[in-house]
């Protein structure tokens, strides 16, 4: 069981946070810069706590040098990724 979400992803954020949806892309922000892969990692780490699975599960198949990501989580079905993300990122927008 795999599932996959797109992330629009600000790096220097501020704060590491989850922002909300905007349609069916998730916003998210993490503290790091775009540099070395340390936002990528940091979005890892942030969706990796989020949706309670481990970072090991989570991957970024496509986007890694672009704002906007498409993320696969191993292990966890796309219904319950939804459901997980929607009590933590609240309403769409």
């Amino acid at each position: 069981m795999t599932a996959r979400i797109r992330v629009r992803l600000t790096p220097r954020g501020g704060r590491d946070a989850i922002d909300g949806w905007d349609g069916d892309v998730l916003r998210a922000r993490v503290s790091p810069p775009a540099v070395d892969g340390r936002a990528n990692e940091a979005l890892i780490r942030l969706l990796s706590g989020a949706l309670g699975v481990p970072r090991s599960n989570i991957s970024i198949i496509s986007g890694e040098r672009s704002r906007t990501k498409l993320v696969e989580v191993e292990g966890l079905a796309q219904e319950d990724l939804r459901i997980r993300l929607g009590g933590i990122a609240g309403k769409s927008r």
